[in-house]
């Protein structure tokens, strides 16, 4: 009888470490499941970690919106009125009268600009609208100078020429040439900027 119960409790204790065993067995997942796990995790920290990129793409194409919404308000045509304008050339030989402080008068009527430039002295014999080539080819449009009178700050006068000069967009640069005294044509980038309304 001893035997048998000692049998029998040997029996329930390997039953009872079997069952356990079993339950822990069943309580920790698969090596598939694990790998699946970690996938799963890994793909979410990806997802997370492609947010800062979509936010970026997301501003820049704002940005690149904006940009083209100033492009086409510098391109927008001003009403019309005479106004006061900024006119810068790349080269410091070629500007407007110290009288004038840089500026020219910019008169736009029924969607065209064209501003009047007081020039430094009468060196420049004409003005042409684009490249110098152009301007010495028969029929070439030369633009001719009118005589000004600038007054500067100390009161004093001066006559200078003057040119009323097409201006195709503002605040962006265009071809203007001019022509000199020695008879020699040059190639300039001029811009007109910053108009401000006189009346």
């Amino acid at each position: 009888m001893k035997k048998k119960r000692s049998i029998l409790r040997c029996v329930a204790i390997l039953t009872s470490i079997l069952v356990t065993g079993c339950g822990e067995m069943t309580g920790q997942p698969t090596v598939d499941t694990q790998v699946s796990t970690v996938a799963s995790v890994q793909d979410s920290t990806s997802e997370v970690q492609d947010i800062p990129s979509i936010v970026q793409e997301s501003t820049s194409e704002v940005q690149i919106s904006a940009s083209k919404a100033g492009d086409k308000e510098a391109e927008a045509v001003l009403e019309d009125g005479i106004y006061s304008a900024d006119f810068m050339t790349d080269s410091g030989m070629f500007h407007v009268s110290e009288a004038c402080e840089g500026k020219g008068t910019l008169t736009v009527k029924d969607g065209k600009m064209v501003i009047h430039l007081s020039m430094a002295s009468k060196n420049i014999v004409n003005l042409f609208s684009g490249l110098a080539e152009d301007a010495q080819k028969q029929g070439a449009v030369l633009l001719q100078p009118a005589t000004d009178t600038v007054t500067y700050s100390d009161g004093a006068t001066e006559e200078v020429y003057g040119f009323d000069v097409s201006v195709p967009v503002l605040e962006k640069e265009f071809d203007l040439a001019l022509l000199g005294t020695k008879g020699k044509w040059y190639d300039h980038k001029v811009n007109v900027s910053n108009p401000k309304l006189i009346k």
